[in-house]
């Protein structure tokens, strides 16, 4: 007998008033706020690219996630196309919409919110906030 399992994973959409501006300027300085060109910014023994550090696998799982975004692993070196990047790999992954979560998600992978090594990131983001 063949027995099919579905999976059917809920998309949490932002609410209505979520303000992804302020948390992605703090998470943008974390990441690259002492380069003088953050674009061209590169971390992680190579494996980070831009303003905002992102991995390959963090950007194919995002466009994955969302096809209409379209480009390169090159092009998140642009913040704008990063910004869409990252907003999509949240949609996917996150349980809720709250600052904490999300910049530990966006450190640590999609349970990087349950991690215990993501929270001194998030405190360096949270110093960041404005």
């Amino acid at each position: 007998m063949l027995t099919t399992l579905l999976i059917f994973v809920a998309l949490v959409p932002p609410p209505a008033d979520f303000a992804a501006r302020p948390l992605l300027d703090a998470i943008r300085e974390k990441e690259s706020g002492g380069e003088a060109d953050p674009a061209n910014a590169v971390g992680d023994g190579g494996k980070a690219l831009g303003p905002y550090q992102i991995w390959r696998a963090y950007w194919q799982d995002a466009v994955q996630h969302d096809p209409s975004i379209g480009g390169t692993y090159e092009d998140v070196r642009d913040a704008a196309y990063a910004e869409r990047i990252i907003l999509a790999y949240w949609s996917r992954y996150a349980p809720a919409y709250d600052y904490e979560t999300l910049a530990r998600i966006h450190n640590g992978g999609p349970k990087g919110h349950r991690r215990r090594g993501t929270l001194p990131y998030w405190r360096d983001v949270q110093g960041n906030l404005r």
